[in-house]
């Protein structure tokens, strides 16, 4: 399946062009707002990845050489929004999670 030809298929293409150039990294505009991301090694694998940080405040609870547990983010095997190449983010850190962290309701275990 080839893309369509002819004398008619305008807008078909043109439609087609507008959707698949949200995968252009340069045709996204980036908004304001500075992301939170952090590089991540993971044990099974060895690889490294970039994950994101969720809520305010929250790179605060993460230290270097933290043990942190990273679910996948949005669409699968995709990046979210305006972050291009994020695909994880981070839910806890040392045993403890980030909502509850962030609420409050627990303080980050002593090392």
């Amino acid at each position: 399946m080839g893309k369509p030809k002819g004398i008619r298929t305008a807008r078909k293409l043109k439609i087609h062009r507008q959707s698949q150039r949200w995968c252009d990294k340069a045709y996204k505009k980036a908004h304001l707002a500075i992301r939170k991301c952090v590089r991540v090694q993971l044990i099974k694998n060895g690889k490294k990845i970039t994950a994101f940080v969720p809520n305010d405040g929250c790179l605060n609870f993460v230290e270097e050489n933290d043990e942190v547990l990273v679910s996948g983010f949005g669409r699968s095997g995709h990046a979210v929004g305006d972050i291009p190449g994020v695909r994880f983010k981070i839910v806890e850190v040392a045993n403890t999670s980030f909502s509850a962290l962030f609420k409050g309701k627990k303080e980050r275990p002593r090392s």
